[in-house]
């Protein structure tokens, strides 16, 4: 037995140690990388799972009154990351006429000064900016910015010296808001600009240290190809894209996964060094298969779970979610509205996706949560392809399983600890969780969901250690 002095002493150490540790920047509302290289972390190392939504043109399409309402709705539906452009475009203006720039020039930004003004609403582009930032803090909300997005870089209108000076601009005026996150690129690949790309990568790492920052790509890509070694680069995303499996088929494509969206964060696990993955973009719902031709069936609530649990379940440490109409806050004055949405954005808001993405979060939340793993080992047998796949993942003391067709399926147990475990079916759609009954930890058990296999009809099977 170690003698009582030293136990007191190797207990004075810790404590001193853990004392001594630096306190992340924002504290509690930090979000670190975990020290596995797979997960988010707050700052006191509660485990932050990103569920976020992608309100694109939110500070380019809505008054203060409409952010608002959009910001209070996201944080009411479970949503705690907004993905938005800072600059759409290089002509960008607000709701209210004021442009973002000077002579469409990234490196000078339109910023009125406010020392001559005692009228509060006297503000400019960026100001708005700020409100909306300034609005989701107030409700929890991280804000993921893309500074430019990526068409403006790839047709050359934002040279290396204009991105630099942008960077410093943006990283000097939000480096104190805590709710910063930074995507940088925006719909594009990191070749088309890559001097570009890394130069605003760089000069935000330089000049914001305490922001994560990644890379968003053009559809059916993934950053890691890019900027996975990159320093200024926190986490790896993918986008899925928007195209079904019998329209991925471009020749101009390097990997053709069609809806297959877990294929990209399976491929993003396994590089070295370990960095957290998402997919960032997948298909929308209530858009058009394929995005370009509106007579197309359009992607629907079924479909966004299932690159939500596929992606997740796969070894994402969360999921962005997304809706034709809101990505663009349409309105029924848009003369050239893109992908033909039906709903304004107000209506679209409590589409029946957006209203499901929450169980998704408090699910993966229920259980321990930094020792989660991808391991479709659990699936005895062989595994169905496309629609029938199962997708299986892990904790030490539990596993979870999501089938969209609600075929019978077999599990390998044993491969969690406990003599027994509980069996609960998770329904997706309501978060409801039901018990099936206790099964000794060992064996093959085949599992059949209620109801009747059909593409949507989707469901997890958990099992719990007893």
């Amino acid at each position: 037995m170690m003698p009582k002095s030293k136990l007191y002493f190797l207990l004075l150490i810790s404590l001193l140690a853990f004392g001594c540790k630096e306190k992340p920047h924002f504290g509690d509302k930090s979000l670190l990388v975990s020290d596995n290289g797979r997960f988010f972390s707050n700052g006191d190392g509660k485990p932050f799972f990103w569920l976020g939504d992608t309100g694109w043109l939110l500070f380019s399409r809505l008054n203060r009154e409409e952010t608002n309402t959009y910001l209070e709705d996201r944080k009411q539906k479970g949503f705690n990351v907004i993905q938005v452009m800072v600059l759409h475009d290089v002509a960008a203006k607000n709701i209210y006429g004021d442009s973002a720039l000077v002579a469409k020039n990234v490196s000078i930004p339109v910023v009125t000064d406010k020392s001559d003004f005692k009228d509060s609403t006297a503000y400019d582009y960026w100001d708005h900016v700020d409100y909306a930032i300034d609005k989701a803090a107030e409700k929890g909300l991280y804000m993921a910015l893309v500074p430019v997005w990526g068409t403006n870089v790839k047709e050359k209108k934002v040279n290396e010296a204009q991105a630099k000076a942008y960077a410093k601009f943006l990283a000097d005026r939000y480096k104190d808001k805590w709710n910063i996150i930074w995507l940088n690129g925006g719909d594009i690949r990191g070749s088309d600009g890559l001097k570009v790309w890394n130069t605003i990568g760089e000069t935000l790492r330089a000049n914001d240290p305490n922001h994560l920052i990644t890379f968003h790509p053009r559809g059916r890509t993934a950053s890691s190809a890019w900027f996975h070694d990159s320093k200024w680069s926190d986490f790896d995303m993918v986008q899925s894209g928007h195209r079904r499996y019998n329209q991925d088929t471009s020749a101009k494509e390097k990997l053709h996964y069609g809806e297959d969206n877990w294929k990209y964060i399976e491929a993003d696990y396994k590089l070295k060094p370990n960095k957290p993955t998402i997919d960032g973009e997948p298909s929308y719902e209530d858009i058009p298969q394929g995005l370009h031709d509106t007579r197309e069936p359009r992607w629907n609530d079924a479909d966004v779970r299932r690159y939500g649990y596929w992606s997740v379940f796969a070894g994402a440490f969360g999921y962005t979610y997304g809706h034709n109409s809101v990505m663009q806050m349409y309105k029924k004055t848009d003369l050239k509205p893109a992908y033909g949405p039906n709903d304004t954005w107000d209506i679209a808001l409590n589409a029946k996706g957006a209203t499901q993405m929450k169980f998704l979060k408090d699910l993966m939340l229920s259980r321990s949560y930094f020792d989660r793993v991808p391991d479709q080992t659990l699936v005895a047998g062989t595994n169905g392809e496309k629609y029938d796949r199962v997708l299986a993942t892990r904790g030490e003391e539990y596993a979870m399983f999501y089938t969209y067709t609600g075929k019978t399926f077999s599990v390998q147990l044993g491969k969690t600890d406990g003599d027994d475990v509980t069996a609960s079916w998770f329904d997706p759609r309501t978060g409801k969780t039901t018990v099936i009954g206790e099964f000794e930890n060992k064996g093959i058990k085949e599992f059949n969901p209620p109801g009747d296999a059909a593409n949507g009809n989707d469901w997890v099977l958990i099992l719990d250690k007893v």
